[in-house]
C-alpha cells in the first residue's frame, strides 16, 4: 500500500481536508491513501504571528492551501514566487536541492511535499538570521 502514514501521539490533532480529527489516549497510525489529502499537522502549524521570516511566509502559505484556507491556483503562483526569491538568497547545495524539490512538487500540484520540503529549510534560515549582525 502507498500514501502517507501518520503516526500520531495520544490527543495529537490533525487537519485532513479542513476536517480536525484527534487522535484519542494511545499512539495510533493513519494510512492516508487517497492521493490528494490535504493534510497539516496542528502541532506543526504555524501560526499568523509567527510569520516573521521569508522561509516561514513560504510555508504559511502552503499550510494555507492544506488547512483550504487559500486558493490553490493562486497560491501556486505565490509559492512559485516566494520559492524563486529564496533561491536567490539560499545558494547552498543543500537549500538548493529543498527549494527544487519544493518548485516540483507545487508544480504537480503536491502542496504537502512543497511544504515539507520548504520546513526542511527553517533551521538553516534561523542559523543565518542568528549569525547576521543586529541592524540598528
Amino acid at each position: 500500500m502507498t500514501g502517507l502514514v501518520l503516526k500520531l501521539g495520544p490527543k495529537e490533532r490533525v487537519l485532513i481536508n479542513g476536517a480536525v480529527i484527534e487522535n484519542g489516549d494511545r499512539r495510533s497510525r493513519l494510512s492516508i491513501v487517497s492521493p490528494n489529502a490535504n493534510i497539516l499537522r496542528l502541532r506543526d502549524a504555524i501560526h499568523p504571528e509567527e510569520v516573521t521570516t521569508p522561509v516561514r511566509r513560504v510555508c504559511y502559505i502552503a499550510q494555507l492551501v492544506l488547512s483550504g484556507d487559500a486558493d490553490k491556483d493562486e497560491a501556486r503562483l505565490q509559492l512559485l514566487r516566494g520559492i524563486e526569491q529564496l533561491s536567490q538568497v539560499l545558494t547552498d547545495h543543500d537549500s538548493r536541492s529543498r527549494l527544487t524539490e519544493a518548485t516540483e512538487a507545487v508544480v504537480g500540484g503536491q502542496v504537502y511535499q512543497a511544504l515539507k520540503a520548504l520546513r526542511a529549510l527553517l533551521p538553516r534560515e534561523e542559523r543565518l538570521f542568528a549569525a547576521a549582525p543586529a541592524r540598528a
